[in-house]
């Protein structure tokens, strides 16, 4: 819980080396004469004041745009490995644009509010209910900086989180007339677009600043089926900003933002299937099918004999995939300065999210995972590895069970902020604080829905009725806030350099909806009726989204603060300390199968941190080192996991509550051995360990956990009405070791050829478990395969010429995952409920060239 400022220019690890500002009013400054610093400072405004990111107590990584432009970064993704303590990916989502962040432990929650919020220009973005999704792609477009801030956040602005934020602040208008426009090709068919134009319309009271990119490559996982590629990209998205000073003392910023992306969804590759299960339900047999059920488990297994033969970049879909996500917004800030020491600010905003997807999870022309299903084709022709066992037994072999005329997105929401700041600065700049209010409300822009086809025996392929489910949840928040920072030197000139920092906020949540699932009666003598998922209920088809719904609200309210301390013993040492607590609301579980799970409580989080921030000289060399360890006590951890009922047949999710501890180091450095020679690197390990972790079984079929028992070399679960202890699992999207180096060498070339340098960058992660209940295995025994992800590393590079020839025509020659490494970065984790398993890997080897042409300034 740090400012929005505050969480603005932290630094366990200021993690990077920035030549430029840090936030949007942040201004660039040479490093005082007195001290060579092996980068060039940041000077931000986290606390409400401008100062120096080392002289700020708060934890924080920052890239500013010029490196995010030498990184390649361009989505989410693209930070991992680069920043201590955060783990990026999908989180186990079925498709790849939704891009999940996790700081310390904390994980963007399904279902569930934000752990870790991301914020464009002060506002958080749109975060939808079904998926970890907040925001859209393109949102890293001509940005000023993107910062990670790291632990509780809230007591300066925003919404509460107990992980951390992450600030994406865009480029303002200047007072320059400038700009660029730039190409990009690669391989994959990479083509881009994208260019920027500052207009100052009357100088320094009217600025303008627009800015669009489109991009567009092809997938590296071909789809055998539909002969797509799947893991492809394709948007277009724009951003204008309108600066306005008619004084002085007035300032007011409007900007408005576009996203539309469209593609061919995720390539989830096949690896196996659950044997014991699919034999246990009568779905296959090793020796007579079962009759009107079964059939020969060969028909399975040839799915995956296919997908072996075929490797990690093909796939075969059952399901046409695609994935579209648009989202717009507008944002007004207005600074007003009511003297010298009071500043008045109002932040206002209104943003629109909508997101459909289709997914094929089990990667096989069989129905078993298919989780989300909209208006698109099925096959219509027999099929590899089915028709030679007599598959899909259809009228023409073609697949039937679709539903042309369902269109309804996952998530569609509308969400408005508010946020009033009052800000001083007093006692000769010895006392700075802010104070406001902030007010969030994210409601449904009409119904949201889904199908899907989960489960359908082989011998059904093609003819299993669609599940339906329909939702809208509306979240409201409001909280009041304070922090302050005082010097000990307004009370004693020996005191000076000694600060104490102390936040209190008090949030008030109400979160509102409606769920309402079912799935087809396959019972003859009940036609026309449909099971309802989470009560067994028998209702009429025609009245489902009635007799089947149920309504919850929830509400949560909390106090959250920090208290700190910091002190600079000597000008360039700053030692600090600090305590912060953290709160997110609960939640409605719109994808419950059992009554009791259709919503989940509130978590909180108590962090301890100590670090120190230093600059100083080896020989002539400058060098910093920034290093810091926390300690944090974590309460009714909100885990969503998949759930199963079969006395309902129906298939959904749930969200459990454990308490634990995660503890942990940051540290950073930064070393200049001579002129145009920078290298750098972070290095940081998180230990988290539930407490405790339990759960009543609901299931009669019963659930593997740790205090399964193993009887004849088969663990044998928990039974209903039991307590399984899922306290032995690795905590899930934790990595515990991130490791970095980097290095940028300047290349002497003469000054009228312009700026020649070459950038080097190598991440190495270490595992990470995927699954929030089973673990890996128990006793030896295999339980759910491919959950650990394996450590990897990537070694990603650029070589930069700027300013060829005096030209204003800059080159970049990037490339990412430069050895081709092959990585996975989701399981599927539904081998134990659904019985498949499937996989996302990486992306392979990209390069690209990139010509950007500036002009004016």
């Amino acid at each position: 819980m740090r400012s929005l400022r505050a969480i603005l220019a932290a630094s366990p690890a200021a993690l990077v080396l920035l030549p430029t500002g840090v936030f949007a009013q942040s201004t660039v400054q040479p490093a005082p004469p007195q001290l060579a610093t092996p980068t060039s400072d940041i000077i931000v405004t986290a606390q409400r004041r401008e100062e120096r990111a080392q002289d700020v107590p708060i934890a924080i990584s920052a890239f500013s745009g010029q490196q995010l432009e030498q990184r390649n970064v361009k989505q989410a993704q693209d930070l991992y490995g680069s920043v201590p303590s955060l783990v990026v990916g999908n989180q186990g989502q079925a498709v790849r644009d939704v891009q999940s962040y996790s700081i310390r432990g904390q994980s963007t929650g399904f279902l569930a509010s934000p752990a870790v919020a991301v914020y464009l220009a002060e506002v958080p973005l749109p975060a939808s209910v079904n998926f970890n999704l907040q925001g859209s792609p393109g949102m890293f477009l001509d940005l000023e900086n993107a910062q990670v801030l790291e632990g509780p956040q809230g007591t300066l602005f925003g919404r509460n989180t107990t992980g951390g934020a992450v600030l994406l602040v865009p480029k303002k208008p200047t007072n320059k007339f400038e700009g660029y426009i730039e190409g990009t090709a690669g391989n994959y068919n990479l083509r881009g677009i994208e260019g920027a134009i500052n207009i100052p319309i009357i100088s320094d009271v009217l600025m303008i600043r627009a800015a669009g990119a489109y991009r567009d490559r092809d997938g590296y996982t071909q789809d055998l089926v539909w002969n797509k590629s799947r893991d492809d990209v394709h948007y277009y998205t724009g951003r204008i900003g309108v600066m306005f000073r008619p004084t002085e003392r007035f300032e007011n910023y409007l900007m408005a933002y576009g996203t539309n992306s469209d593609n061919n969804g995720a390539g989830h590759i096949h690896r196996g299937w659950n044997y014991d299960l699919l034999k246990a339900v009568g779905f296959c047999s090793d020796t007579v099918p079962v009759p009107g059920l079964g059939v020969s488990c060969d028909v399975y297994r040839r799915q995956t004999q296919i997908a072996d033969q075929n490797g990690p970049r093909k796939t075969r879909n059952a399901v046409d995939e695609f994935a579209k996500i648009k989202n717009w917004g507008i944002t007004n800030t207005t600074s007003y300065e009511l003297s010298d020491e009071l500043t008045l600010r109002n932040i206002v905003s209104f943003q629109k999210l909508k997101d459909q997807f289709t997914v094929d999870q089990d990667g096989t022309p069989i129905q078993q995972y298919d989780t989300f299903i909209l208006n698109n084709r099925f096959p219509s022709a027999p099929i590899t590895g089915l028709s030679e066992f007599g598959l899909p037994l259809t009228p023409g072999n073609a697949y039937v069970n679709a539903d042309p005329s369902f269109n309804l997105p996952e998530d569609n929401i509308k969400q408005f902020t508010e946020e009033l700041q009052i800000q001083g600065n007093m006692l000769d700049k010895h006392l700075t604080f802010t104070a406001g209010g902030f007010y969030y409300n994210a409601k449904p822009d009409g119904l949201w829905g889904r199908h899907n086809l989960n489960f359908c025996p082989a011998l059904f392929t093609g003819l299993c009725g669609l599940g339906s489910a329909y939702s809208g949840v509306t979240n409201k928040s409001k909280a009041l806030y304070a922090q302050g920072t005082f010097d000990f030197g307004a009370v004693s000139p020996a005191l000076e350099n000694l600060r104490l920092t102390a936040g209190y906020r008090y949030t008030w949540d109400t979160v509102s909806g409606f769920s309402s699932s079912w799935r087809p009666n396959s019972d003859p003598t009940a036609p026309g009726t449909v099971i309802c998922s989470s009560t067994g209920a028998i209702k009429p088809d025609a009245t489902a989204l009635a007799d089947c719904r149920f309504d919850t609200v929830l509400k949560s309210k909390a106090p959250t603060w920090t208290f700190g301390l910091d002190y600079k013993p000597v000008q360039n040492l700053m030692l600090y300390g600090k305590v912060s607590r953290g709160y997110k609301a609960g939640g409605i579980n719109t994808f419950a199968v059992h009554v009791e799970t259709e919503s989940f409580q509130p978590e909180k989080l108590t962090s301890y941190e100590v670090g120190f921030k230093s600059d100083w000289h080896v020989g002539s060399m400058p060098v910093r080192l920034n290093a810091n360890y926390y300690y944090s006590d974590y309460k009714n951890v909100q885990r969503p996991a998949g759930d199963f009922n079969p006395a309902t047949g129906a298939q959904g999710a749930q969200v459990l509550g454990a308490t634990a501890r995660i503890q942990g180091f940051e540290a950073e450095g930064s070393i200049r051995p001579i002129q145009g020679i920078e290298i750098g690197g972070n290095i940081s390990y998180t230990d988290a360990k539930y407490k405790k972790f339990e759960q009543v079984v609901l299931s009669p079929a019963g659930q593997i956990a740790c205090n399964s028992t193993i009887v004849g070399g088969n663990v044998i679960p928990v039974p209903e009405g039991s307590v399984a202890d899922y306290s032995c699992n690795k905590f899930q999207f934790v990595t515990p070791w991130i490791i970095n180096a980097h290095a940028t060498v300047d290349i002497p070339i003469p000054e009228r050829l312009g700026a020649l340098s070459v950038f080097v960058n190598y991440s190495h992660v270490s595992s990470q478990n995927t699954s929030p209940l089973s673990p890996p295995s128990i006793g030896g025994v295999p339980v759910e395969p491919g959950v650990l992800l394996e450590g990897y590393g990537l070694l990603n590079g650029s070589i930069d010429w700027r300013n060829i020839g005096q030209t204003g025509v800059d080159a970049s020659l990037f490339v990412t995952n430069l050895t081709n490494k092959l990585y996975r970065v989701s399981n599927s984790g539904v081998f134990q409920t659904l019985g498949v398993w499937s996989e996302l890997y990486g992306e392979p080897r990209m390069y690209g060239l990139r010509l950007r042409y500036r002009f004016g300034g």
